[in-house]
């Protein structure tokens, strides 16, 4: 592992998906999905997340259209959460889960307003 990498992905973690989330993700760490763990924080977070060549907005948008395809209600829910940290408005949210619909289907978008409308109402009362 880089270690370097590794705290860049650790702090951009934190940064988009709240620390409160990433330390419940790795106080359940075990000696069976440590390394799933380490290897998302290093590569998905760290080398990927770290690039410089898109802002981190787009990724969040990008994020959203491909996990509501992959119907991953659960990665979802927290990806909108960092999409709004990282600036996505609810209209671009809007507009991203209506192309989803063209592309995906129907399902996929309804699942995915049902869910960012239950993370801004979330999000109202905080």
């Amino acid at each position: 592992m880089d270690r370097s990498t590794y705290d860049k992905g650790l702090a951009i973690r934190k940064q988009v998906l709240g620390e409160e989330y990433v330390n419940n993700a790795l106080k359940n760490v075990d000696d069976f999905n440590r390394p799933f763990q380490d290897l998302l924080t290093e590569y998905c977070w760290g080398a990927c997340w770290g690039r410089e060549e898109l802002p981190r907005k787009i990724r969040s948008m990008l994020n959203l259209a491909m996990i509501a395809v992959l119907n991953r209600p659960h990665e979802l829910r927290a990806h909108l959460k960092g999409a709004l940290t990282n600036g996505v408005t609810k209209d671009e949210i809007r507009e991203i889960f209506m192309q989803v619909m063209i592309y995906a289907g129907a399902p996929a978008a309804v699942d995915s307003f049902r869910i960012a409308r239950e993370v801004f109402t979330e999000q109202t009362k905080s």
